[in-house]
């Protein structure tokens, strides 16, 4: 029996979409407020706290492992849920070590022990352990749980919860942990640092566990496209990715369009800074500007995939890269000769350009993950994901940096990086229109004989 018999519907969808909206608070509580508090209020290198926070990136193919186990095998009659749970269950208990273990170092600031770095570097190992276990298992409940027609759906509302769980949990935690910027030094106590941890956890733990509670029958098992093929080995899995043209054509356009769209990360609020001498509290609304603007795409993008039948994952994707395209023209333009104006418009088309890019892709991912191993699959375009968003991160400031080094100028080494995501996005672009979602799933419809032909070839 299939466990997509009964579809999902949207009052369910959005109950699970609260298990994003935890992880995009746990997302701001990491890498925004704890990456702060260390840097600028304890006043530690960047460099090791960058580190600790992007371990997270280094874990991703953990996913894949766990994916493929919830394909095989359940653990106490759940396929999905026990990775998700285990996973999450350590991500809370992580963010409550990572509080105790901040809190230690604030209070021995000027010596910091080794017991308070042990203890947040074992939180963040186990946060990021935590996270790559129930990542691509997440999708795959997901996938599980939908039929064919609801999966760009499903999708796109837990995504949009992710952006409201950016939004507020920046909110939450600003209240939480209040700042008064007309006092030097640290303006919060350790009390007051406990407390956001302790909470934060719970909501954290609260918000996963209501989430999905009941969303997994026990003891269900998999509908495949091949009842009789025999589990093939992770290496022969991922020689089908790039003997199938569609497969090969899709993981080129989600590395190079994940890549290239996050290279400006860590660049965008320094670059208005630096060229431009903007205050820093306007470039720290720069996020809430596109993140709104990307709310309200994913939102339009859902409304034309259920009212329009001309529009389907691979459209909203390409509507998104040529967005995108044209917003990293403009800031490259801005960057170059000093135009001004032109960052607003490009910040709400950045949010647009993501929105539509977003839910077109994660639609693909869902789409282009053979039935039976969506698990496996869904954790391999997930560590491809993850790990080219890191790559691009870092890229952008590197590129930044050398461009700065080799030219002296804000403006070239900032052009240059907007430069190299304009026509790595182009190529993206390319790729995506080699794609042939259709034809790829008839193929694993009508020809699973021939699939498992090639699965077995790769193992000899």
């Amino acid at each position: 029996m299939s466990e997509t018999k009964s579809g999902l519907s949207i009052g369910r969808n959005i109950k699970i979409g609260f298990f994003h909206l935890g992880s995009g608070m746990a997302d701001v509580l990491t890498t925004g407020v704890w990456n702060r508090i260390m840097i600028s209020d304890l006043g530690v290198s960047a460099t090791p706290v960058s580190l600790l926070v992007s371990l997270r990136y280094f874990l991703a193919p953990l996913g894949i492992w766990a994916g493929r186990l919830s394909d095989k095998q359940s653990i106490f009659g759940f396929r999905r849920l026990f990775w998700i749970w285990f996973g999450r269950f350590l991500m809370a208990l992580s963010t409550f070590g990572l509080g105790f273990g901040t809190v230690q170092f604030m209070q021995t600031a000027s010596a910091p022990s080794l017991m308070s770095w042990l203890i947040i570097i074992t939180s963040l190992v186990a946060f990021s352990f935590g996270n790559a276990l129930s990542g691509s298992t997440f999708l795959a409940l997901i996938y599980d749980r939908s039929t064919e027609q609801q999966r760009g759906r499903a999708v796109g509302i837990i995504w949009t919860f992710l952006l409201l769980g950016f939004t507020l949990g920046g909110i939450l935690f600003s209240i939480l942990l209040p700042r008064d910027e007309a006092i030097a030094g640290i303006s919060f106590t350790a009390p007051d640092l406990f407390r956001l941890f302790m909470i934060a956890g719970s909501l954290f733990l609260g918000l996963w566990f209501f989430s999905l509670f009941g969303e997994e029958r026990r003891n269900v098992v998999p509908k495949t496209s091949d009842e009789t093929a025999k589990p093939q080995s992770i290496r022969a899995d991922l020689r089908l990715v790039w003997q199938n043209p569609s497969m090969r054509f899709f993981l080129f356009y989600l590395t190079l369009s994940m890549f290239f769209a996050f290279s400006q990360d860590p660049i965008l609020e320094p670059f208005a800074g630096d060229v431009f001498e903007m205050d820093a509290s306007l470039t720290n609304r720069f996020a809430a500007y596109w993140g709104s603007t990307s709310i309200l795409a994913s939102l339009g993008s859902l409304w034309l995939l259920r009212k329009r039948s001309s529009w389907n994952h691979t459209r909203l994707s390409q509507v998104g890269v040529v967005i995108l395209i044209i917003t990293f023209a403009l800031l490259t333009i801005s960057a170059i000769f000093h135009v001004e104006p032109i960052i607003m418009p490009g910040l709400l088309l950045l949010g647009i350009g993501l929105g539509f890019w977003n839910i077109g892709t994660l639609g693909l991912m869902m789409d282009m993950s053979p039935l039976g191993r969506a698990g496996t699959f869904l954790g391999f375009w997930s560590m491809s994901v993850t790990l080219a968003r890191g790559g691009g991160i870092t890229s952008g400031g590197i590129v930044r940096d050398l461009g700065l080094f080799l030219s002296d100028a804000y403006s070239v080494s900032y052009g240059l990086v907007f430069g190299l995501a304009f026509i790595g996005l182009i190529i993206a672009y390319w790729c995506l229109n080699n794609i042939h979602v259709n034809e790829y799933k008839s193929e694993q419809l009508s020809d699973s004989e021939r699939t498992a032909s090639v699965l077995a070839g790769a193992m000899d």
